[in-house]
């Protein structure tokens, strides 16, 4: 399979594809662009931005081609070993899930307009970029010759976005043998020293956490616009990320920073820790799943944390990103009337958008708060013996490693061996009603030396408490993992 992709006319944000299709050995086949995105649970119908589409026969002539569905053709191939489909796409967005052309930079995420033959998704991919001369290539897929990137399968080009530009700029590191590069684009003189120095950081000590990388290398892609932004989507061995506004400073690294150890985390936690319910992708319709609350949930959670633990964020750093989850919980859907899991499942109909009042709760901050609740309740149980740090590692061993896919059963399984007990009134409580949290969150920061205050107007502070107690088990709760190595101690 092999795409040709050019751009005519940058100024017209159109994508001229040429998807090829060799060795076809019926008289019909259909093609398939996707309807949604990985990382994002909701269907987008991609195939508007579509704006001509044909079929060519390998001597130039015209097959015949329609609509079997809103993104899905059937192709007559009058008995042609190879068929040619030319097509345009409209590439004028710019977020962490869409593409973009103009005169001085290719973005492109494939999943947006690269189609796949059914049948046939797990078959290799060639990509030929015929980009403007002097632009340098950003991606997570390996090079197989110049401006040729290629895909063992449909599922990994997808899943790997693109940057290209004259003016990309780049930092790499290593870190326990994964080699790490971050790129930028944008109007920006980053502080490679520094960044280097965080990203080294939590890069390790997420590694030093969940015992080993799942990839040899990673790319950070970032596009940094003028305007205000804040947009990150994980990818196998990449995260595209957008923001905002280029001229923000210390608010423009924090987001970096936040979005970034974010993001990396996703390369255990649903690129390979995966829901069964996903596991493959059908790009075809909704993949409905109850586990989100784990997917971003954690993922939200350890975040922040690994910055802290990195020692990146300082404790009031830290203390204040935990206050921004508990206010946009408590302020915005501590009444709403869905659980955690109704919410995830009831990603693909409104997940994404406010919606009615007091209906969902975000996956992503309540997620994140009883990530927090398990954390510390397995800390106090067992004096920091067993945390939520053992049960992403057997996630990672027994669903993520070998790459099986993991159900809500299978979750509750794992951390009920963690705790030694049933967690009744965990599920029951934090993930499968919609009772309030104020109590059992308040129950767990206890045991760190902190409270949450709800005052009677809505608003919520988070207070450290003069305890020393308190404050000798938020340590242990914020200690790194991580034991460096003489190289690495020079490298600091």
């Amino acid at each position: 399979m092999h795409y040709h992709i050019s751009v005519a006319e940058p100024q017209s944000h159109l994508i001229l594809i040429t998807y090829t299709i060799p060795e076809i050995d019926s008289d019909v086949i259909e093609i398939q662009l996707p309807a949604w995105r990985p990382g994002r649970y909701e269907l987008q119908n991609f195939a508007k931005n579509i704006q001509f589409i044909e079929a060519i026969s390998a001597g130039g002539d015209k097959l015949p081609i329609h609509k079997v569905t809103k993104d899905r053709w059937q192709v007559g191939t009058a008995g042609q070993k190879e068929v040619r489909i030319h097509y345009s796409y409209y590439a004028i967005s710019q977020n962490a899930g869409t593409s973009y052309i103009d005169e001085e930079l290719w973005y492109l995420n494939f999943i947006n307009f690269c189609m796949y033959t059914e049948g046939r998704i797990s078959e290799p991919y060639e990509v030929y970029l015929d980009l403007p001369a002097g632009y340098t290539i950003a991606c997570g897929l390996p090079s197989s010759g110049p401006n040729t990137l290629a895909a063992r399968d449909f599922y990994q080009l997808v899943d790997s976005p693109l940057l290209a530009s004259e003016t990309l700029q780049k930092c790499e590191y290593y870190v326990r043998g994964v080699h790490f590069k971050i790129w930028m684009h944008g109007n920006l003189k980053p502080n490679w020293r520094r960044i280097e120095r965080d990203f080294r950081r939590f890069s390790r000590e997420q590694i030093a956490t969940m015992g080993e990388f799942p990839e040899e290398d990673y790319h950070f892609l970032n596009l940094i616009l003028p305007t205000a932004f804040y947009h990150g989507v994980e990818h196998q061995n990449s995260t595209m990320i957008v923001l905002g506004p280029d001229d923000e400073g210390e608010g423009l690294y924090s987001d970096l920073l936040g979005v970034s150890s974010h993001e990396l985390f996703h390369a255990w936690n649903v690129i390979r820790i995966r829901p069964k319910e996903l596991l493959p992708y059908d790009f075809t319709k909704e993949n409905y799943f109850q586990t989100c609350f784990v997917a971003e949930g954690c993922t939200t959670y350890y975040g922040d944390l690994f910055l802290k633990r990195a020692g990146v964020f300082t404790d009031e750093t830290y203390v204040k990103e935990l206050q921004v989850y508990m206010k946009r919980h408590f302020e915005n859907s501590a009444n709403a009337s869905q659980s955690l899991a109704e919410s995830s499942f009831d990603l693909w109909l409104d997940g994404y958008e406010k919606g009615i009042p007091n209906r969902k709760v975000s996956v992503y901050h309540k997620g994140a708060l009883v990530a927090l609740i398990l954390d510390l309740y397995l800390r106090r149980k067992t004096n920091h013996g067993q945390s939520l740090d053992d049960v992403m590692r057997l996630l990672w061993l027994r669903f993520g490693k070998p790459f099986t896919g993991y159900s809500v059963e299978d979750y509750i399984a794992i951390v009920e061996e963690v705790a030694g007990e049933t967690m009744e009134w965990y599920w029951k409580e934090c993930i499968f009603t919609n009772e309030p949290l104020e109590t059992r969150l308040n129950e767990a920061l206890s045991f760190v030396g902190l409270q949450m205050s709800v005052f009677s107007n809505g608003n919520i502070q988070l207070n450290v408490m003069d305890d020393f107690r308190g404050k000798l088990q938020r340590d242990k709760w914020l200690a790194t993992a991580q034991v460096l190595t003489a190289q690495e101690e020079e490298e600091e």
